[in-house]
C-alpha cells in the first residue's frame, strides 16, 4: 500500500520527504556531538533533525542556532520544548531569530509534561487553555503585534517584540497521546507529534482523531501534519538491540499513569506494567529512569516488558526489515516519520532501503 503523495516521490526526494531523526536521543552530559549529527543526517539525505530538549546540555534555542549555522537544508525541530519556561517575548524572540538564521528552517514542538513538574518550578499547570492561550500568544508576537494578557497562562501587561526579521513565524506543533491531546493538535496546531511505541494500528487511530478535530474546527485537515515517532534499532545485537528499544521503553512505561496512557493506545492490557515497577532498580525512583540509569543498566528491567511490545511497536531487524516497517507507519496515515533511538550515522543502510522501496516496489507488499 501507499499513499497519493508517496506516489510523486521517488528515492531520496522520498526519504528527504517523509523521514526526520533525533540528534542526541536521550540523556548526554556533552551537546557538541549535535552539530556532526546534524550534518550527517543532512547529508543522508534525511528532512528534518528533532532535538529533545533537557536543561543543562540540550537546550533547544542554543542547539538550533549551531545546527542553522552548521546545515543549509535540514530542518530543525523541537521535539519537545514547553511554553512558560521562557517568558513569552523571549520564546518568541528565540523562536524568529533561530528562524532567520536557519533561513526559516524552524519548528517548534510543545508539550504538555506532568503537573508535579509545573509545580516544583513554580510555573502555571498546563491546561488545555494554558497551552491554547500560550500558542495565540506565541504566534501574535511571531507576527509582530502588541499582546497584553491576563488568565490562566499568567499576567502580561503589554509584549511586543522590538524587532521583527523577514521571515515567517515557525509552524507550532503539539505532542499528543490521548484522544483529548490529538483532538487540541487538530485543532489549535500545525501538527501533531505522537509518542514513540505506538503500533501502526494506534497511529491511524490517532490520525484519525486530528483529522476530525481539524475538520470540526473548521481547518482543512489536510493542513495538519501527524509526525509518527518510531523507536529504530537496525541490524543490532540482542543487547545492543534491547538497549536501544527495550531501556527506552523502560522510560516512558515505568511512569504512573503515564505508562498506562500508552499502552491503552496501543489498546494493551496494563498487567505487565505492574512487573516492570516492581524491579529493585525501580523502587522508589521519582521521575524518568534515564535521569538516573545509562540504557545498559536498564537492560534487566526492559526484560520484564513483553517482547511483544517493543517488536510490535518499534522498527527493528535488518535495515531492510526496519525499512518496510517505516512503511506501515506511512500507511497508517502518518505524514512524517522521526526515527529515534539510534543516531542518524547508523541510519544509513535503512534509509537506502527505504528509498529503494518506491512506490512500485512497496504497492501490495
Amino acid at each position: 500500500m501507499t499513499t497519493n503523495r508517496d506516489r510523486d516521490l521517488t528515492g531520496a526526494a522520498r526519504v528527504a520527504d517523509r523521514l526526520g531523526a533525533y540528534v542526541l536521543p536521550g540523556r548526554v552530559a556533552d551537546p557538541r556531538p549535535a552539530i556532526g549529527q546534524a550534518q550527517t543526517a543532512e547529508h543522508l539525505g534525511l528532512g528534518t533533525v528533532w532535538l529533545s530538549e533537557r536543561w543543562g546540555t540540550k537546550d533547544f534555542g542554543v542547539l538550533a542556532g549551531a545546527i542553522g549555522q552548521a546545515t543549509s537544508r535540514v530542518r530543525i525541530a523541537s521535539g519537545i520544548t514547553h511554553f512558560l519556561v521562557r517568558h513569552p517575548v523571549v520564546l518568541a524572540s528565540t523562536a524568529m531569530t533561530a528562524q532567520a538564521l536557519s533561513s526559516g528552517r524552524l519548528t517548534l514542538g510543545f508539550g504538555r509534561s506532568v503537573g508535579p513538574m509545573w509545580k516544583a518550578v513554580g510555573l502555571p499547570a498546563m491546561t488545555n487553555q494554558v497551552l491554547v492561550d500560550s500558542a495565540d500568544m506565541l504566534r501574535r508576537l511571531c507576527r509582530g503585534e502588541k499582546v497584553s494578557y491576563d488568565g490562566p497562562a499568567g499576567r502580561f501587561p503589554v509584549m511586543r517584540l522590538g524587532d521583527l526579521p523577514d521571515v515567517a513565524p515557525p509552524e507550532l506543533v503539539f505532542a499528543a497521546i490521548g484522544p483529548k491531546s490529538l483532538a487540541l493538535a487538530g485543532a489549535h496546531f500545525d501538527g501533531a507529534l505522537l509518542h514513540p511505541f505506538l503500533t501502526p494500528e494506534a497511529v491511524a487511530r490517532s490520525v484519525a482523531i486530528v483529522r476530525k478535530s481539524a475538520a470540526e474546527a473548521g481547518r482543512d485537515p489536510s493542513t495538519v501534519k501527524v509526525y509518527a515517532t518510531v523507536v529504530v534499532a537496525p541490524d543490532l545485537t540482542p543487547e545492543e538491540e534491547t538497549a536501544v528499544v527495550g531501556a527506552r521503553a523502560v522510560t516512558y512505561f515505568q511512569i504512573p499513569g503515564f505508562g498506562e496512557r500508552l499502552a491503552g493506545v496501543n489498546e494493551w492490557g496494563v498487567e505487565p506494567l505492574a512487573a516492570l515497577r516492581s524491579h529493585p532498580l525501580m523502587a522508589g525512583l521519582r521521575g524518568s529512569a534515564d535521569n538516573v540509569f545509562t540504557r545498559h543498566q536498564l537492560l534487566d528491567v526492559a526484560a520484564t516488558l513483553p517482547p511483544s511490545w517493543l517488536t510490535d511497536a518499534a522498527a527493528v531487524g535488518s535495515a531492510g526489515t526496519c525499512a518496510a516497517r517505516l512503511d506501515d507507519y506511512l500507511d497508517a496515515g502518518a505524514d512524517e516519520l522521526v526515527l529515534h533511538g539510534s543516531t542518524p550515522e547508523l541510519l544509513g543502510p535503512v534509509l537506502q532501503h527505504f528509498a529503494a522501496r518506491t512506490p512500485a516496489n512497496t504497492a501490495g507488499a
